[in-house]
């Protein structure tokens, strides 16, 4: 996808040495231009430039929207079955890679109910004629994608933030928002705008993981510029979220943003690492997202199994709240199951000892613990971007079905919600056309289907 100007650049001196050409609108949210790429490809090209092939990104993009949905669908067979056991050691508390192919438990809410559960720990795939059903991993992504489409922008405000949601979520239950998200969405209906709808002020479920799963997608449309894709999804993590729990999704954003500015000639697993690696600087060492990181990679390094990292990371923050993560003495239901914290703490234990394989990853994401559909869904999209959709279908040996239902859970989206993975790789195409010449300074090549980015923007 990057040709070898970008590979002869030394990564080591990415990490931040390049001046970035940033920050070219005029005002906080942006202003639209004619839309219209007549002239995006007169733009004066520097020498010093990477190519992105747009047909092979598109195929990167279905592979997000089709590897999150595996991940997404196989995570949640065992969402909140294992949430840890206070005051205990979590030794025969939690699943282990034995689980895989097993019985599933009940989680929280059927243990409560009494409900006897028939499911199998086992990936959840759609063949072609099926269709993939929309869910809280995906579904606001899918919003946001339509209104930068729809308003001809790369920076939503706040009122087509607050019009959205209410155009395509059902104000009442079952709408399928859960903590930060419905918290949002009852403000908004009070006529409060995002950022404040994710305050801590009046949002009290600020730290949950929410933002998360709305705006990794960002980081995909600013293609190796993580700075501009954190200044796009700046107002939707906000709109959701404060605090750490904005430091936890910008992590996310600049990951996916960053795919694009990695030397392919490494192993898989030696691209994630530098990439989270990346990501990781931006994270204040203060910082209990940056202290869990740091407590994770050094299991990781040490030697430890996954499941003793997953251990010790329940003793560390749900029972000792080491590191300033102080949930536990908040008394929330399920001790905080949803929390940004400890699912930020979670996902790095399937993104180490996954290394970069989508199967693998995937298993370990559902089998360790708290929120597992959620970090199992975001590296099913991350590393089913860098696979592409065609690379997953021969990871599991069958073609999949490529049918999206948006209106599962979400509403008032033409052609009664089913669109197709490739139509919405389409539009993210779309989208990053605009961000490539209004914010990076770059140009659209329609001879070669190609965008050309200055070296310079890449960091």
């Amino acid at each position: 996808m990057i040709n070898s100007v970008l590979h002869s650049i030394k990564f080591s001196i990415f990490r931040r040495a390049f001046v970035c050409v940033l920050f070219l609108s005029a005002t906080s949210y942006g202003q639209n231009k004619e839309d219209s790429l007549a002239s995006y490809t007169q733009l004066p090209v520097s020498l010093d430039s990477i190519r992105i092939d747009k047909a092979d990104y598109k195929d990167k993009l279905q592979g997000f929207w089709l590897g999150q949905s595996i991940a997404n669908w196989t995570g949640l067979t065992t969402e909140m079955d294992k949430v840890g056991d206070l005051g205990d050691m979590p030794s025969g508390k939690f699943y282990t890679r034995g689980d895989w192919g097993k019985k599933d438990l009940p989680n929280i809410w059927e243990k409560k109910e009494g409900k006897i559960v028939n499911r199998t720990i086992d990936f959840i795939l759609r063949s072609p004629g099926e269709i993939w059903g929309s869910d809280d991993d995906t579904d606001i992504e899918y919003i946001y994608q339509e209104l930068l489409i729809e308003n001809k922008t790369s920076l939503l405000t706040p009122v087509q933030i607050k019009n959205g949601w209410i155009k395509h979520i059902k104000k009442e239950e079952e709408n399928y928002l859960w903590v930060a998200n419905q918290e949002a969405l009852n403000l908004m209906y009070k006529g409060v705008l995002p950022p404040e709808t994710g305050s801590q002020k009046l949002n009290k479920f600020y730290d949950m993981i929410d933002a998360q799963l709305t705006t990794e997608i960002f980081g995909l449309y600013s293609p190796g510029n993580s700075n501009f894709a954190k200044k796009m999804a700046w107002l939707p993590i906000r709109t959701v979220a404060s605090n750490e729990a904005i430091l936890i999704s910008e992590f996310y954003v600049e990951m996916h943003s960053l795919t694009s500015a990695v030397d392919t000639s490494f192993s898989q697993e030696k691209q994630l690492n530098w990439i989270a690696d990346q990501a990781r600087l931006n994270l204040p060492d203060s910082t209990y997202p940056a202290k869990m990181y740091d407590f994770v990679w050094g299991k990781f390094k040490s030697g430890y199994t996954w499941e003793q990292t997953r251990d010790s990371v329940y003793v560390r923050y749900q029972v000792n709240q080491k590191d300033g993560y102080d949930v536990t003495n908040r008394n929330l239901h399920c001790n905080g199951c949803f929390a940004a914290g400890i699912n930020f703490a979670a996902s790095l234990v399937s993104l180490f000892y996954g290394k970069g394989d989508l199967v693998e990853t995937i298993k370990i994401g559902t089998l360790t613990g708290w929120d597992s559909d959620n970090p199992t869904a975001t590296w099913g999209g991350l590393i089913g971007f860098m696979y592409g959709a065609e690379k997953i279908e021969g990871v599991f040996g069958m073609k999949l079905s490529h049918q999206y239902n948006i209106h599962r859970t979400r509403i008032n989206f033409p052609n009664e919600g089913l669109d197709t993975f490739e139509s919405m790789g389409s539009k993210g195409l779309k989208i990053i056309d605009r961000v490539v010449v209004e914010h990076l300074n770059g140009r659209v090549d329609k001879v070669n289907n190609v965008w050309v980015i200055p070296a310079a923007v890449i960091h």
